[in-house]
């Protein structure tokens, strides 16, 4: 099996855009092509990670609109969906393609146009992952399932709504360092909790969950050019080495689930990335976690092996998560500030890792950072790929 890197990337900023999904594909695409110093030049195929166009944006076909647009013809070109994790799905797809010798060189894009909707048709697009006969019918949406995992979470480890909201305060803190960054805003803990407008300007979601301790809704587009390490010299940029991944799934309703709290995908992915990689979490200089809802960082944090079971909140209180400290998590804002348009989430990790690991981060920049790693959760945790990435 051939080793693969990373040689260009790409990403648009998220919010809430003019552009249409093809636009937006297009721009990150282009920037990964001019990253890689590869223009409109050649690639041997093209995958596009897209959760929900066809009811989004009543638009199918995009993978070969996009090979189209840019130029690419006649690349092989398909669409790839796995919920939110579809982003990572895609590039797992293509490392495996390159891997086994059968093309050389990739390009993976990740994108979605969700404000084309009303936030209340969004969460039922989203719910739409949702168990078909056990959760969909009877109105569960994932902030719901993210409060009552919460609020489990907190009842047995002692994690309160100031652990949470540290987390927000965190990735906003990150996020205002990042030009790419749905919100590019620093919040304080009076702010959102403590103040009396916290009830109009953080009102509950689901509980014990707050509007800051969900992501926000977003635009946006994000994109890779992958190769064969032994042609990596034929691009101008330091590859960035896909040392690892591992994927696993769990129970699709999270009520048949042996263990509610045990996000079971997370660590049996995690684990088979180090596996692969040769590493240790306490190798990992510079983590993205999926923080669609502020509770899963700090439990994939645990999950993923960092900390141990029930003392993610403890490190997150002593610093050990922020951009400075011990491990930083999600210096790109993550999910709760870069944003998170679901197909592109997990293309706009692994961009956050190559910038980070190429050391062109900017004021964000993690000192040394050497290895990476990423955790792109699809569902409820019943479909997650972790990668590990290696500069080395």
């Amino acid at each position: 099996m051939r080793d693969v890197a990373i040689v260009g990337c790409g990403m648009t900023r998220f919010g809430r855009r003019e552009e249409d999904l093809l636009g937006l594909l297009t721009e990150a695409s282009l920037a990964a092509l001019d990253d890689a110093g590869r223009g409109q030049g050649p690639v041997d195929a093209l995958l596009v990670a897209n959760m929900g166009s066809g009811i989004l944006n009543h638009q199918t076909g995009v993978a070969s609109a996009l090979t189209d647009r840019l130029s690419l013809l006649p690349a092989p070109a398909e669409s790839i969906e796995n919920g939110p994790a579809s982003g990572a799905s895609a590039i797992k797809n293509a490392f495996l393609a390159i891997a086994s010798g059968l093309y050389d060189v990739i390009l993976v894009a990740g994108g979605e146009k969700m404000r084309a909707v009303t936030g209340w048709e969004a969460t039922d697009f989203v719910a739409s992952m949702s168990h078909p006969q056990g959760e969909y019918p009877y109105g569960i949406t994932l902030p719901a399932l993210a409060g009552m995992f919460a609020r489990l979470h907190m009842a047995k480890y002692g994690v309160t709504s100031e652990h949470l909201a540290m987390v927000a305060l965190k990735n906003h803190e990150h996020g205002a360092l990042n030009p790419f960054a749905h919100i590019q805003q620093a919040v304080s803990m009076e702010g959102i909790l403590h103040r009396p407008e916290a009830v109009v300007n953080n009102p509950p979601i689901a509980e014990p969950l707050r509007m800051f301790d969900c992501c926000p809704v977003s635009d946006g587009a994000a994109a890779v050019l992958l190769c064969a390490a032994e042609k990596a010299a034929e691009f101008p940029r330091p590859p960035i080495r896909i040392a690892g991944f591992g994927q696993a799934t769990d129970t699709h309703a999270v009520h048949q689930r042996q263990d509610p709290l045990d996000l079971k995908a997370v660590r049996l992915a995690s684990q088979a990335a180090f596996k692969m990689a040769g590493l240790k979490p306490g190798d990992i200089d510079v983590a993205e976690l999926h923080d669609a809802f502020t509770i899963l960082e700090i439990v994939e944090s645990e999950q993923a092996g960092f900390f141990p079971v029930g003392r993610g909140h403890r490190a997150l209180e002593k610093g050990q998560t922020r951009l400075n400290g011990k491990l930083p998590i999600n210096p790109s804002g993550g999910l709760k500030a870069r944003g998170h348009p679901v197909g592109a989430t997990g293309v706009a990790q692994i961009v956050e890792l190559v910038w980070q690991l190429r050391g062109q981060a900017g004021e964000r920049q993690v000192d040394g950072a050497v290895n990476g790693f990423s955790c792109n959760f699809g569902g409820f945790g019943n479909n997650v790929l972790a990668f590990v990435l290696s500069g080395e």
